[in-house]
This record gives structure tokens, sequence and C-alpha cells, in this order.
């Protein structure tokens, strides 16, 4: 259990670190032989309204991130969405 928490903080700081973003909330966390999987739930400015000089709007966005198991980020990307989230709110 105390390996989950250090991976979920690990996740965190890594996101807050590495994108313009304002809350991360881990949503995910799975280990799959010596790989954690993690899909965090991030609040960033909307790009498009910043690019028009109009005021600010947070936006949800999703990043799944794979560490070691030493920790170490190996991939990061953006998800278009994710479906455990996404599917209950219809």
């Amino acid at each position: 259990m105390n390996k989950i928490i250090e991976v979920k903080k690990s996740v965190v700081k890594f996101l807050k670190e590495n994108i313009n973003c304002y809350d991360v909330t881990v949503i995910k966390i799975e280990k799959v032989q010596e790989i954690w999987n993690s899909i965090a739930e991030v609040y960033e400015d909307d790009s498009f309204l910043k690019s028009m000089n109009l005021p600010p709007k947070k936006i949800r966005l999703f990043y799944s991130v794979k560490m070691d198991d030493k920790l170490e980020v190996i991939s990061f990307e953006r998800l278009n969405s994710f479906e455990g989230i996404d599917s209950s709110s219809q």
C-alpha cells in the first residue's frame, strides 16, 4: 500500500512540474508486471481561449503516466477521454 502512495505522489509531482496545470487528481493506479500505469485528471487553462486573449477557463484533461519499479517516468501522454469517468456521466 505504501508503494501506491509513492506512485501517486510521483505522478502528481511529475505532472505539476512538466505541464501548466492547477489541480492533479490521480484516479487510477495499477501495476502490470514491473510497470506502474496511472491515469490523472488535470485542470489546465484552455489554450484556444488563451491564444485569443480571452479570459481563461479551466478545462478537464486526462493524462496517462507509466513508471518503472524505481518510479522513473518511462512514458506519458494526454488522453482524448477516460472511459471510466465519461461513461458514468451519461
